[in-house]
């Protein structure tokens, strides 16, 4: 990495000392020195054995700085592109797909410009990305990122925050059947995304650690959660009892609990749908399903289960589903600088306290004379 650094560095300063303007002139045949100039004997001797290559810092004709310098970095497996302001385009990305394709991780937040194009290319010549950054990108469509799913089947960490077109139920069912591997999704404010699209991911993502869904207001928690009475009576369900009235929220239910026990992190911010059921399934998946999961939590307590749940601006939840949670996730806290269950703008959750809360209280109360 510290090579890397040097050589991001290095382009860098070129860029501060030589100037865009001197870049461009050279370019136009108006400079006899400029930034290609001053790159031409060095760059070449390194890019090719360079796999990490980070161009955030170019405020300026980043386009075309990708078009000419990727030709020479067909061995990178990281790059970074992400933006203030857009400017990268198509051929850009078609031209990252046509040379690096042992690339694994890829950032273009912030790619305004970006079409479908962009993803059917990556699809046919990166097909090894492991950690994809779309956020932002909002021209791409559910057809072309489902197409993508297809073909880049090793995605671990995938961020589709605000791309409002591509992140929808039919696209997560895509992702659900190639991607079984993801890790980490964001979904932050991609208002398409409802309760069968999150089943999808229950069902085909059992190694799922990080879920976003703030400001998803489709989602009503159908597709997490069953109530607890249901919860509950599965005593009855060899009776086909449970199966007959609540079939959808049992198969959902099922597959949360079955394949989703490594989930740490779960952000449900603005999600105003939101009921109960979603809290008390799991608050009981912890204890209920898959016991060995569990069987060392005393030891492992702040390790295992939720770690982060952010439930702010869902209004409809109640102190005592929530709490249910809480006391069953340890690593869950209410108390100041720990932070990890989020209930702000929940008036009616205050009462909520973590367990490390109620004996710090406790301790501190006076000792009664004898």
């Amino acid at each position: 990495m510290r090579g890397t650094e040097g050589l991001d560095l290095s382009f860098e300063k070129l860029m501060v000392f030589g100037g865009v303007e001197n870049m461009n002139r050279s370019n136009s045949g108006d400079g006899d020195c400029g930034f290609w100039g001053l790159l031409h004997g060095w760059r070449d001797a390194i890019s090719w054995g360079h796999t990490h290559l980070s161009l955030s810092w170019c405020k300026k004709n980043m386009n075309n700085l990708v078009l000419s310098l990727i030709p020479k970095f067909t061995k990178l497996q990281v790059l970074i592109l992400r933006q203030d302001t857009p400017q990268l385009q198509d051929d850009a990305v078609e031209k990252i797909a046509d040379y690096c394709h042992d690339l694994q991780e890829l950032d273009l937040s912030k790619s305004f410009r970006l079409t479908d194009r962009s993803l059917y290319a990556l699809a046919r010549g990166c097909p090894d990305l492991v950690k994809l950054n779309i956020s932002g990108c909002s021209a791409f469509s559910d057809n072309a990122l489902g197409y993508l799913t297809g073909f880049c089947r090793k995605l671990k960490i995938l961020n589709l925050c605000g791309c409002v077109r591509a992140a929808t139920d039919r696209a997560l069912k895509a992702i659900g059947y190639n991607c079984n591997k993801l890790q980490s999704l964001n979904l932050g404010w991609c208002d398409r995304v409802g309760d069968e699209g999150v089943k999808s991911l229950a069902y085909g993502c059992p190694d799922l650690r990080a879920l976003d869904l703030c400001g998803c207001v489709l989602i009503t928690g159908g597709a997490m959660a069953v109530n607890l009475t249901l919860m509950l009576a599965s005593a009855y369900f060899r009776h086909g009892f449970v199966y007959e009235v609540y079939p959808s929220y049992h198969e959902s239910v099922v597959a949360l609990a079955n394949n989703c026990l490594h989930l740490r992190s779960l952000g449900l911010y603005y999600c105003q749908n939101i009921t109960d059921r979603a809290m008390y399934s799991l608050a009981q998946s912890r204890v209920k399903n898959k016991p060995e999961v569990w069987a060392s939590v005393k030891t492992r307590c702040e390790e295992e289960g939720l770690t982060n749940l952010n439930i702010s601006q869902c209004t409809a939840l109640t102190p005592p589903a929530v709490q249910a949670v809480c006391d069953s996730f340890p690593a869950l806290h209410t108390c100041p600088g720990r932070h990890s269950l989020i209930i702000s703008g929940c008036l009616n959750l205050t009462s909520v306290h973590c367990a490390c809360s109620i004996h710090r209280a406790s301790t501190a109360m006076p000792r009664l004379a004898h």
